[in-house]
């Protein structure tokens, strides 16, 4: 992997003496704690920030901002560290700003269907929050993400067929700027068209144009009836023709999750389950009792079409969330397809008229391959992953790794689709998004030297600064700089 073009520079000792003093032990500079908040979920290596700051307000957050910006210090936002593509990694040095003790639920609006929280308010804690109000925020990446960072990263995850994404569920965010102004973007109705969306800006930024300190979001009814159900077939492409077909014929699934064999077997060890080692769809069916039996219903038919078998249901909660639990885990389970090996991933999305094309030419790269490789993902709305299991020290295992992960991406861009359904570009894909967007991110550019000219957040993510330009390497992928098993483990952050 290259090194960064603008070497890291030290941080100045008197913006550490000016952060201590304002917030004495919530501020860090111990090896340990910046080593903690100096990786993320991905497979790079650990990029700790010079000091970790607590903030426990919005006006400590521009305090932080404007004491960065006077000793022209790169500020790195923090949720959970939860991100796939070094969102949060220090590559350039500068203040790791931890937002997880500004974890206030603000306002719940039970009639109109919309809150507003602190950005380190986690949506596992949001839903135990609105448990007795009939609500639900939908939005489920699998990780207990912060929602601020899953704003910052545009998150979506398994119930995104139905529910979409963050950039539909976020109605506005207070902001802060470069230059210490708070902003506040969009409101609490549901339409407007009044000036630029600049929610939708900041919505998937990853960190780069500002600090988000509070989001409004959408929230919905409970869902009356739920029911998961679960089916093997003899090949993936009778699944994904499965997916396929629902879709089109207007199905309205919440989940619908595919897993190859690979997958299954990995899965089994890990969660100690005795799924059938097949390609697997796992569904979910949200509604009235009539509505979720009329779509399980008409599913089931489509299954047994495309040589589905072992339709089997899930209707008690505890029964829903240990078979969804077990699809979260499928990234760490894969990890003991090889053991002592690390695992690189893909992120792929496409049309979904191209989806059974686009696993399928994915397949037959898989087939001719040495190393542990499982196909995963949320094939409800086209978007699927690739969990590459490699020793590091094996040039040849990394060498292969690249290769697959050049060719699926490659090939979901010519098919219409795009380099990263979920995860963000991050410094792991910059050549990717060149690919993809080509002169459009030129204007990605002038936007961030519109609203962030010193290049003040979050350095050499998401767009090459004219100043600073993140470490890479030809395709946007890892050159064998990646993590031990034991890494993915969650881990409390020390005490400062």
């Amino acid at each position: 992997m290259n090194k960064p073009e603008t070497p890291r520079k030290p941080c100045p000792p008197a913006l550490i003496s000016a952060l201590r003093a304002q917030f004495g032990d919530r501020f860090s500079t111990t090896p340990a704690m910046r080593e903690h908040h100096g990786k993320d979920e991905s497979a790079f290596p650990i990029a700790p920030p010079d000091g970790v700051v607590f903030p426990l307000s919005t006006d400590e957050c521009v305090d932080i901002v404007k004491l960065c910006a006077a000793h022209d210090t790169n500020i790195i936002p923090y949720g959970v560290g939860t991100s796939l593509e070094g969102h949060v990694l220090a590559i350039h040095g500068g203040i790791c700003v931890d937002m997880s003790r500004m974890n206030n639920v603000l306002a719940v609006n039970v009639d109109d269907l919309d809150c507003t929280v602190q950005a380190g308010v986690t949506r596992k804690q949001l839903n135990t929050h609105l448990q007795h109000t009939g609500l639900f925020f939908p939005i489920d990446p699998g990780a207990n993400a912060t929602l601020a960072g899953m704003a910052a990263t545009r998150a979506s995850g398994t119930n995104a067929v139905r529910y979409g994404t963050m950039r539909e569920n976020v109605l506005g965010l207070t902001v802060i700027l470069a230059d210490g102004r708070v902003i506040k973007t969009g409101g609490r109705s549901r339409k407007s068209a009044a000036g630029y969306d600049l929610t939708r800006l900041f919505v998937g930024s990853e960190g780069t144009l500002g600090l988000i300190t509070e989001v409004t979001l959408r929230l919905y009814p409970q869902p009356e009836a739920a029911s998961a159900a679960t089916c093997t077939f003899p090949d993936i492409n009778g699944a994904v023709r499965t997916v396929i077909q629902t879709i089109q014929l207007g199905v309205p699934i919440a989940r619908c999750e595919l897993l190859d064999a690979v997958t299954i077997k990995a899965v089994n060890l890990h969660s100690k389950l005795g799924l059938r080692e097949a390609p697997m769809l796992f569904c979910e069916f949200h509604g009235s009792a009539a509505s979720v039996k009329e779509q399980a219903e008409t599913v089931q038919a489509i299954v047994k079409e495309h040589g589905g078998m072992d339709f089997e249901w899930a209707t008690q909660q505890e029964d829903r969330t240990r078979l969804w639990q077990a699809r979260h885990d499928a990234y760490p389970a894969c990890l003991r397809l090889k053991p002592g090996g690390r695992a690189m991933s893909t992120d792929v999305c496409v049309p979904i008229s191209r989806l059974a094309e686009c696993i399928a030419e994915t397949n037959k790269d898989l087939q001719d391959t040495t190393i542990p490789i499982a196909l995963f993902g949320h094939v409800g709305d086209g978007n699927f992953h690739l969990a590459i299991v490699v020793d590091p020290n094996n040039p040849a295992d990394v060498a292969e790794a690249e290769r697959v992960n050049h060719n699926v991406v490659h090939r979901a861009l010519a098919m219409g689709g795009t380099c990263t359904g979920e995860h963000g570009i991050g410094f792991g894909k910059l050549d990717f998004l060149d690919a993809e967007h080509g002169g459009a991110v030129a204007v990605m550019q002038a936007v961030k030297q519109a609203i962030d000219p010193r290049n003040l957040f979050n350095r050499g993510k998401v767009i090459r600064h004219r100043t600073n330009t993140a470490p890479r390497t030809l395709d946007g992928a890892w050159s064998g700089k990646v993590r031990m098993a034991h890494d993915f483990e969650e881990k409390p952050p020390p005490q400062p």
